[in-house]
C-alpha cells in the first residue's frame, strides 16, 4: 500500500485507525470515532478530504482535443480552455467503462482524472494521434476542500480571486507559496474546490488551509462522510451502483450512459467516437433500465419495529450492497435493485439509489424495498424520485 503525501498529518489525526485501501493507497474511513461531525462539517462548515488516490493523467499534445473526443461521449473538442467536464467513457456496444472529469487547462493539455486504473484504456486508442500520455498519480497529490464557507478559506489563503471562479471552472494559484491548479469540482454536491499539488509541497497546503480554516470550524474528513454526501448529492461510484463493462463478468452486469442518468454527457451528433453506433440505437429505441433515487418511508419502517417491540434500527453508516425492489408487497415481481443508500441526517430520509426497470422508474411510483427486521423480511414502500437528493442553490451560485 502507497502512503499519500498526507498520510503523516492524516495518522496524527485518525484517531479510530479506521482506514481503507482506494487505488492502492491507505485512506481514511473516518477520522473520529464515529463519522457523524465531519459529514456535519461538510453541510455547514467545511471538510478537507485528500483525494491524491484518485487517478490522474495528463494528456498533452497536439491532437489532445480530437483523441479524447475519440474516447469519450462528450465532445472535449469543445470544451473551453480553464473548464472542467463531467464524462464517462464506453466500449464498442456502448456500456460505460468508467466515469471522471477532464479538465482543460491549455489549448493542448489536459488533465483526466477517475477513481480507477483507466492508462491502458486510454493507451489502446493513442494510435495514429499526436497525443501524450502520461500517469501522474503519484507526483500530484489532491485535496478536496467542501462545505458552505469553502470559498472564504481558500480565498483566504491563495492569490487568486476565488469568489469570481465559476462552477466547473479550473485556473492557477499560489497557495503559501506553492504553485497549484483549483477546480470548482467536488463528489458531495456542495459548494467545493479540488486542488491539484505537486507531491513535494502537498503537507505546506495542507497545513495553511488548516490553520486557515480553524475559524471556520474546519474538519478533516474520511470517506465515510463523502459517501453519506455523494449519496444525498445522487452521484454514482463505480463498483458500487454500477460495474466497469471491463471487468463485468456477464453483459447483464454493463450498464450504458443513458441507464446510468448519464445521457446528459452524450454528444451523439459528431464525429465518430467509441460506442457511437450502439448509443444512437439506444437513444432511439429507449433504454431497459434507469437509475432513480428512493425516499424509503419512514413511518412504515418505524411500524415493523414497534410491532415487535423495538426502536427503529437502521445502519448507522452507508451501506453497499444489493437489495432488491419490488413492484407489490407480496414481492412476487422483482423491478430491479437498489445499489447503495444512508440515513440523510440533513434530509431526515433513509435514501438510496436504485437501477429499476424503465417502465417502472416514473417519479412518483410507489415501489417495495426489501427490509429485514429482526431475522424476518418484509417490504416497505419507496417513492420513486430523482436522485439528486440534495442540490443547495450555494454549490453553482456566484457571491453577490
Amino acid at each position: 500500500m502507497v502512503k499519500s503525501p498526507f498520510f503523516v498529518r492524516q495518522m496524527a489525526l485518525c484517531e479510530s485507525m479506521r482506514w481503507r485501501p482506494w487505488s492502492g493507497f491507505h485512506a481514511v474511513e473516518s477520522y473520529l470515532l464515529q463519522h457523524d461531525l465531519e459529514y456535519y462539517a461538510v453541510r455547514s462548515a467545511a471538510g478537507l478530504l485528500d483525494v491524491t488516490p484518485l487517478c490522474k493523467y495528463l494528456v498533452s499534445g497536439t491532437d489532445s482535443a480530437a483523441f479524447l473526443s475519440q474516447t469519450m461521449v462528450r465532445n472535449i473538442m469543445r470544451l473551453r480552455t480553464g473548464r472542467v467536464a463531467y464524462t464517462c467513457w464506453c466500449d464498442d456496444d456502448g456500456k460505460v467503462v468508467g466515469d471522471g472529469t477532464v479538465m482543460r487547462r491549455g489549448k493542448a493539455e489536459f488533465l483526466v482524472t477517475t477513481t480507477d486504473p483507466c492508462y491502458a484504456w486510454l493507451h489502446r486508442f493513442a494510435g495514429g494521434y499526436a497525443v501524450e500520455i502520461s500517469d501522474v498519480t503519484d507526483t500530484l497529490a489532491a485535496l478536496a476542500l467542501q462545505g458552505p464557507y469553502a470559498r472564504d478559506i481558500l480565498q483566504a489563503v491563495s492569490d487568486t480571486d476565488i469568489f469570481i471562479v465559476r462552477y466547473f471552472d479550473t485556473c492557477k494559484a499560489t497557495v503559501a507559496g506553492c504553485p497549484i491548479w483549483i477546480s470548482r469540482t467536488g463528489y458531495t454536491g456542495d459548494l467545493g474546490y479540488e486542488l491539484w499539488i505537486d507531491r513535494e509541497s502537498a503537507l505546506r497546503v495542507w497545513d495553511t488551509l488548516m490553520t486557515a480554516g480553524a475559524g471556520y470550524a474546519l474538519r478533516p474528513v474520511g470517506l465515510m462522510a463523502l459517501d453519506m454526501c455523494r449519496l444525498e448529492a445522487g452521484l454514482i461510484l463505480k463498483h458500487v451502483d454500477y460495474h466497469s463493462a471491463i471487468h463485468a463478468f456477464t453483459d447483464a452486469r454493463k450498464s450504458s450512459p443513458y441507464e446510468l442518468g448519464l445521457g446528459w454527457t452524450v454528444h451523439l451528433d459528431r464525429g465518430p467516437f467509441n460506442g457511437q453506433a450502439a448509443l444512437r440505437r439506444e437513444k432511439r429505441s429507449g433504454s431497459r433500465w434507469a437509475l432513480v433515487g428512493l425516499d424509503i418511508d419512514w413511518a412504515e419502517t418505524e411500524a415493523l419495529y414497534s410491532d415487535i417491540g423495538l426502536p427503529p434500527a437502521l445502519c448507522p453508516e452507508p451501506w453497499r450492497s444489493s437489495v432488491p425492489v419490488y413492484r407489490d408487497r407480496d414481492r412476487q415481481h422483482q423491478v430491479g435493485y437498489a445499489t447503495s443508500g444512508t440515513w440523510s441526517p440533513i434530509l431526515k430520509k433513509n435514501i438510496a439509489l436504485a437501477t429499476i426497470r424503465s417502465g417502472y422508474a416514473a417519479p412518483g411510483a410507489r415501489l417495495q424495498f426489501d427490509m429485514q427486521v429482526e431475522h424476518a423480511r418484509h417490504a416497505v414502500t419507496a417513492t420513486v424520485r430523482p436522485p439528486r437528493f440534495f442540490d443547495p442553490p450555494r454549490k453553482i451560485s456566484m457571491p453577490v
